[in-house]
């Protein structure tokens, strides 16, 4: 823990340490008293750094102290605690000797060390002969003493494979070095450096003025590939450090999941309750703050002894232990895949890839529109015509085959609330139509009008036996979805279609498409080494059930919703496209969504505003398949 020095503090303790552990060998009982008692008196001021009660030979006291603040002012804010050893008094030659044993807590390392300190004197009037070597028992007139802490390498987050994902990687820390500007004009070369490099310039300009006469204040730091060597060359003060920091592949590569590594935040340092100091590299956000104990490791430490001409030679160090891997399951080409298919999309979007066959996640991407949140794992919003998997699902249950006739008009009534399909619905679709018919065109009336058949609590059953809707701790932010037990007729008709209180995350969605694929409920993973227990659905799928699923979604890209899929080359292409209606507006706004499933591969797209399922989520699922064919 890191102490200030100042007076008092650790005295008491040290002078009953000290007093108990100061034995005579020998002398004269009184001169032995006399000796331990300046001895005792010399390691509380040591300990506090305040040498003005001790009796000093060999430097006036006000000489004394300027060298000790000197000797140690490298050590940082911390305390020493000095105890002393026996003393043993030599009266024939009028001094006396003992050691003095300090210990020096160094952020997560303590230094201890003996020095020897000599006496002058007789009778009761003895003094300490003071010397740098009182300090540390090599320390010479003019040498100083300095401790550096050795950062420990932090750990690799993997991929999938077992490369690193997040490694050092070169950067450029743009900044003002006031020691290379007037102050006369530090204010203007920090205001257009600002400007220069698109932050708050009243901000900076304030932080650089805060900062001391020599500090360098950062700006900004950027990729070395981004940087300009040649911005605002020329104009007093502005700085352009070459340094390496913890990062991705590319600034956006999963940066809401996987989070970013930087100076600590006066809020880490507080929480860290001296783990952690101020100019400490440590995780900010994401996956890189919460397993940061892991990935950081332990700091060593380095104490060296500084000349007048700055030469240094090491007298304690302590190697730092490297911090520990963290294994992910992301598959580095696909998750570049997710992320350049969305890089258009304006609105909040995601793409989230699923393994069926392990649960393995493989792509977690957010689109730029998401603004840095982790709308792929964590969003909750209405999941729309996807969830009619789930719903097909308890009506194959409640005993409605794949082949069985259902009505799909144009409209319907529940509860006195109309509902309808979607504005260009197919009209061949309509009438009396196959419950697989329904599911590939999404004929919402269809749906609805068989509610009854869907019992109490069956809903949700549905839901568990696809992976949605129970909920684990995956080691990340997630959320696998939610089906409420519906509040009335409406609600729970709504919910059929997706809508009223349901809700999933574009993950949530990609593990109902991976569940149809395995056969099982699936389990999705991103952390292999986070052992999460997966909680069995109360009725798992059968495998007529599987059967019928697969070819639901199979008929969405043959014959329905979900033919711009049908030419994909590799495996068949199951689907499901999506719209929900969201927000108060009139008409209201619509989440787009469609999820598919490819050999040993699920996947959901989600846009937050779009036009439909198939023309908004659409396009982009079919530029992530065929990219991830090639």
């Amino acid at each position: 823990m890191r102490r200030r020095f100042g007076r008092g503090g650790v005295a008491t303790v040290v002078a009953l340490v000290v007093a108990a552990s100061l034995v005579a060998c020998s002398g004269d009982d009184e001169e032995r008293e006399a000796a331990t008692d300046v001895v005792t008196t010399l390691a509380q001021a040591l300990s506090a750094g305040e040498l003005d009660d001790v009796p000093l030979s060999g430097a006036r006291p006000a000489e004394a102290q300027e060298q000790l603040d000197t000797i140690v002012a490298g050590m940082g804010d911390v305390e020493p605690v000095v105890s002393g050893s026996a003393v043993e008094v030599y009266p024939d030659n009028g001094r006396a000797t003992a050691e003095l044993s300090w210990s020096w807590e160094l952020g997560s390392a303590t230094w201890d060390h003996t020095t020897t300190v000599e006496l002058t004197g007789a009778g009761e009037d003895w003094s300490v002969r003071w010397s740098p070597a009182l300090v540390e028992s090599s320390l010479l007139e003019g040498e100083v003493l300095r401790a550096r802490t050795v950062a420990a390498p932090r750990g690799a987050v993997l991929a999938g494979d077992g490369t690193p994902i997040v490694l050092p990687r070169p950067v450029v820390r743009y900044g003002i070095d006031k020691s290379l500007v007037d102050a006369s004009i530090v204010a203007t070369s920090a205001q257009a450096l600002a400007e220069a490099l698109g932050i708050d310039a009243a901000a900076f300009v304030q932080r650089v003025a805060a900062a001391g006469p020599r500090a360098f204040v950062e700006a900004l730091v950027v990729r070395a590939e981004q940087a300009d060597p040649n911005l605002l060359s020329g104009t007093p003060g502005v700085a352009a450090l070459e340094d390496t920091r913890q990062l991705a592949p590319t600034r956006t590569f999963a940066a809401p999941v996987l989070g970013t590594v930087g100076e600590a935040t006066a809020e880490v340092v507080e929480e860290s309750d001296g783990a952690v100091a101020a100019g400490d590299e440590v995780g900010l956000s994401g996956l890189q703050r919460r397993y940061d104990d892991t990935l950081r490791g332990t700091d060593g430490l380095a104490v060296v002894v500084v000349d007048a001409e700055g030469g240094e030679r090491e007298v304690h160090a302590e190697d730092p232990v490297p911090g520990t891997d963290l294994a992910t399951t992301l598959d580095v080409p696909l998750q570049t895949l997710a992320e350049s298919a969305l890089a258009e999309v304006g609105p909040a979007s995601a793409l989230v890839a699923v393994r069926p066959s392990d649960g393995a996640l493989l792509a977690v991407a957010n689109g730029p529109g998401a603004g840095g949140n982790n709308v792929a794992t964590s969003g909750r919003f209405a999941p729309g015509s996807t969830f009619k998997v789930v719903s097909a699902l308890a009506l194959v249950r409640a005993g409605v085959a794949p082949d069985d006739a259902v009505e799909c008009p144009a409209t319907t009534t529940v509860d006195g609330r109309t509902f309808e399909n979607y504005d260009d619905y197919p009209a061949a679709a309509l009438g009396r139509i196959t419950l697989t018919a329904a599911v590939a065109n999404s004929c919402n009336t269809a749906f609805l009008g068989n509610a009854d058949l869907v019992g109490e609590g069956a809903l949700a059953e549905a839901a568990a036996a696809l992976g949605l809707g129970v909920d684990h701790d995956l080691g990340f932010p997630a959320y696998l979805g939610s089906v409420p037990a519906p509040e009335g007729a409406t609600e729970a008709a709504a919910s059929l279609i997706g809508q009223g209180r349901v809700q999933a995350s574009p993950m949530a969605m990609a593990t109902v498409a991976a569940s149809v694929a395995a056969g099982r409920a699936v389990l999705p993973r991103l952390l292999p080494e986070v052992a999460t227990e997966q909680v069995p659905p109360a009725t798992p799928l059968t495998a007529e059930e599987v059967s019928a699923l697969q070819g639901f979604l199979r008929a969405v890209v043959t014959e329905g919703s979900g033919r711009a899929l049908a030419d994909l080359p590799g495996a068949p292409v199951g689907a499901k496209t999506g719209t929900a209606e969201f927000g108060t507006a009139t008409p209201p706004a619509t989440h787009a969504w469609m999820i598919a499933t490819q050999g040993d591969l699920a996947v959901a797209v989600f846009v937050e505003t779009g036009e439909s399922g198939s023309r908004t989520a659409g396009p982009v699922l079919r530029d992530f398949l065929a990219g991830a064919a090639r």
